[in-house]
């Protein structure tokens, strides 16, 4: 209980946050609950932890089996046996092991028992072995060795694995607030990052607990209380909001959410603790030949201020230290209702016609601009935003967290307490995702209780909010809990019950909790009959909420946070800004959504005839009549951008600010996509910025210095892979807009892949990797299982997963053969039983 303790220890009310961690029920035995945070966080290992009690479980139950003759396609097991020592063994021996890997006496018929055996799959159905330029088998004998290995190992039982706990993390605490209390939190101001296992930020592997972590959701909860309910004794507040020097305040830019007529700005969500007076600072910077701005300030759409702002002449006591040309609007005294409220700031656009700037381009930010040097027409920009109140406080007005909570609202005393405990049972149901137990409801009382004796003039609202508060801190919601049913022996298998399963389906397709419905199916048991499972997932899968499988899933798989990483270089890209990234990832996140809502084949992101942009979007790719902001599926009219290859999001992602990376887009190809990641460098490589840029006065392109570079044997072995990929997408900028030429010379993106196929454009690459479906499906059956279970997927998954893809190549790969699939895996619904630490058991 030592975690347990130190969470409570973290409050002044340690005993009542006790009580909702260790009630006298019990609801969560430590000695039977698979799950509940050990004494020392659980990490799995190559050499310990989940992975090693997965193997030893997997061979535990292997069944023994007469010697195997002969394998698939009627080859003679001796005979592959001897393929893989004659084509394989020249590398991966004790001696040289390349990949860290030596198939010395590997034997086919006892694959089982080897843990390469995944990986040699892997590499073969790639096609990635035996390496380019080795000699290779004729006909068909290594598609019979892989075939055969396959055979083997799905002959196996399954093993459906185990995990330790889940919590929420820092996108799943924001969803569910917002599904709970109608309110939209940004989690990073009290949760630390979260840490990536296997490409996603929930895996419970690295779920570690701290004591930061654990204050950090204690700190949570008290703020997230208050600004659902309000609070009219806060005290004077400030908030300040900065905007990104790489966004756009071009004059004809307008900011979403501002009001039609302004340019440039930025809108925010603030809660405002009570009905009160505010004001609102804005700080304004630039303005080079144009001297004169007025500012909107607006609260939900609404104008609530226009100031003036003129160059150096706004300039006060408040702004004496501020760099010239950076001034401090305030705004008077505002009268504002309490709740979270959208603001705006945007300059009101005093002009129309032609822009004209000698030096700067149309599209520009901060990041790029020349400092008002001449011949620049610099425009004002706004740099941050104050909010600043409640300076008098009139009250508390409805907003729409407050309607949430308060379902009911007696006047009279005698009946407050009742309508709490509805309340707060309403909410803890749904947070914890069960039924309460008569401990849950105890302790939720004895803190609205609490806080209804502490608030002597708003009893009934404070007692409301401290229980609010302990529903949002309390274990039972912040952890997801699985517990082993009693009388089930470590090793053994058993199904999950209906409450986990809801739980596990709707973090899986929503990242957020399970509505009504989903949890009256699940107490009522009926959610695990095959039919009614079935229509819940089709009703989820057609649910808003399923963009969780795009903004959360997909991103990650494809890595789109990378994107905010690579800044291309202002001076030789100055159209880029914060706006055309957004649309890049924005036109992803649309992609994938379509695919799911559609259900449309998986393929299709590999070689899509379409995609979904906007105006800025549109411009930037060369694709002509698109106007406004709002995003729509349009059709290319070529195959030079097709597929997730082709979306700027990607190529951005995978270039350097003044560059692009043919072995970065070559990577991604093969870790994202393919799964078959290339080793790591070895050391003491030169990096290529180390090569030689110019040659006889002439600016090499980057093809001839990766040539320069791979000419160190050590490198190209490695290269020969990875290159060619990524030159076939050289034809794309570092901001992924089309282009022929480098450094002035016509750009050479001709190679041959590693099973010599010859490529030059991307188009030739999408066609090379789709003549062989199965890595690519595998690859992304892999990570969906991974982000739906929530651990890592381990070669005892392998069968489930070749099984997922059979199945859904029946049904053309559609999306939603890859979904049934996972959550009616029995992976997803069962688990083994886990053996009790020594420690635990006797706690």
């Amino acid at each position: 209980m030592k975690v347990l303790l130190a969470w409570s220890g973290l409050t002044a009310s340690v005993t009542m946050l006790s009580s909702l961690w260790s009630g006298a029920s019990n609801p969560v035995p430590r000695d039977r609950v698979s799950g509940t945070p050990p004494r020392t966080p659980v990490v799995a290992t190559a050499s310990g932890g989940a992975a090693a009690t997965h193997a030893v479980l997997s061979k535990a139950i292997r069944p023994s089996r007469a010697p195997m003759k002969y394998g698939a396609r009627g080859m003679a097991v001796a005979a592959l046996d001897s393929t893989v020592q004659r084509y394989c063994g020249s590398c991966h021996n004790p001696t040289m092991r390349r990949g860290n890997l030596s198939l010395r006496g590997y034997s086919v018929a006892k694959a089982t028992e080897s843990d390469a055996t995944e990986k040699i799959i892997r590499k073969l159905r790639a096609e990635m072995m035996p390496p380019p330029g080795s000699k290779r088998p004729t006909g068909d004998t290594l598609l019979a060795l892989v075939e055969t290995l396959e055979q083997t190992m799905d002959a196996v039982p399954i093993n459906p694995g185990t995990r330790t706990f889940q919590r929420l993390n820092r996108a799943e605490y924001e969803r569910v607030i917002r599904d709970l209390l109608g309110l939209d939190v940004n989690a990073g101001e009290w949760l630390p990052l979260d840490q990536k296992s296997a490409n996603f930020d929930n895996i419970s592997d690295v779920q570690a607990l701290s004591p930061t972590l654990l204050e950090g959701y204690l700190n949570a909860a008290s703020a997230v209380s208050r600004m659902a309910l309000g609070d009219t004794k806060t005290g004077v507040q400030q908030v300040l909001y900065k905007t990104s020097p790489f966004a756009s305040q071009h004059p004809w830019d307008r900011v979403d959410g501002t009001p039609y007529g302004t340019r440039g700005g930025m809108v925010v969500k603030h809660v405002f603790p009570a009905d009160g007076e505010y004001r609102i600072r804005v700080n304004v910077g630039g303005g080079v030949g144009r001297p004169t701005e007025d500012v909107d300030v607006s609260i939900d759409g609404e104008r609530v201020a226009l100031l003036r702002y003129a160059r150096g002449v706004n300039r006060n006591s408040e702004s004496a230290d501020l760099p010239l040309g950076a001034d401090y609007l305030i705004t008077d005294a505002i009268r504002i209702k309490g709740g979270q409220r959208t603001v705006s700031v945007a300059f009101v656009k005093n002009a129309d016609g032609p822009y004209e700037d000698l030096i700067k381009p149309h599209e520009w930010s901060r990041a790029s601009q020349g400092n008002g040097a001449a011949g620049t027409t610099e425009p004002a920009y706004l740099m941050d935003v104050l909010v600043t109140g409640p300076n008098k406080v009139f009250g508390l007005s409805d907003s729409p967290s407050r309607t949430r909570v308060f379902t009911c609202a007696p006047k009279v005393a005698a009946a407050q307490r009742v309508c709490a405990q509805s309340i707060l049972e309403r909410i803890a149901t749904r947070a914890y995702r069960r039924p309460l137990t008569e401990t849950d409801r105890t302790a939720l009382m004895k803190f609205y209780d609490q806080g209804a004796k502490a608030g002597a003039n708003n009893a009934f609202e404070d007692g409301v909010r401290l229980g609010v508060q302990a529903v949002l801190a309390s274990p039972h919601f912040i952890f997801r809990f699985e517990r082993t049913p009693e009388g089930v022996a470590e090793g053994k298998d058993y199904k999950i019950d209906d409450l986990e399963l809801a739980t596990r389906l709707s973090f899986f397709l929503w990242s957020t909790i399970p509505d009504e419905r989903l949890l009256t199916l699940a107490k009522t048991r009926r959610l695990s009959q095959p039919a009614v499972f079935g229509a819940e997932v089709k009703r989820m899968m057609a649910d808003p909420r399923a963009e969780a499988l795009s903004t959360r899933f997909a991103a990650q798989w494809l890595r789109l946070q990378d994107l905010d990483k690579v800044k291309p270089d202002a001076f030789l890209f100055p159209d880029f800004d914060l706006q055309l990234a957004q649309a890049m990832q924005k036109e992803t996140e649309l992609f994938f959504e379509d695919l799911v809502r559609k259900d449309r084949s998986v393929l299709r992101a590999f070689d899509a005839e379409s995609t979904f942009v906007n105006e800025r979007l549109a411009k930037h790719y060369g694709i002509p009549a698109v106007t406004g902001t709002h995003f729509r599926k349009v059709a290319y009219a070529d195959d030079q951008r097709r597929g997730v290859m082709g979306h700027g999001s990607v190529l951005v992602q995978t270039s350097l600010g003044n560059r692009t990376s043919p072995v970065l887009r070559g990577k991604w190809v093969m870790e994202v996509l393919l799964g078959a990641p290339p080793p790591a460098p070895p050391p003491n490589i030169p990096d290529l910025e180390q090569t030689a840029g110019a040659k006889d006065g002439r600016q090499l392109t980057t093809r001839e210095r990766m040539e320069m570079h791979r000419a160190n044997p050590t490198c190209k072995s490695c290269h020969n892979f990875i290159d060619p990929i990524g030159l076939a997408l050289d034809n794309f900028d570092v901001t992924g807009k089309l282009r022929f030429r480098e450094n002035g010379a016509l750009l050479d993106t001709r190679g041959n892949l590693y099973d010599g196929t010859p490529l030059t454009t991307s188009a030739d690459l999408t066609k090379a990797l789709l003549k062989r479906p199965l890595p690519l499906m595998r690859n992304f059956t892999e990570n969906l299982m991974a982000y739906a279970l929530g651990r890592r997927v381990e070669d005892h998954d392998m069968p489930a997963v070749r099984a997922i893809v059979r199945d859904a190549g029946k049904q053309n790969y559609r999306m939603s053969a890859f979904v049934m699939g996972v959550v009616t895996s029995k992976a997803f619904q069962t688990k083994r039983a886990e053996a009790v630490a020594a420690d635990d058991a006797h706690n």
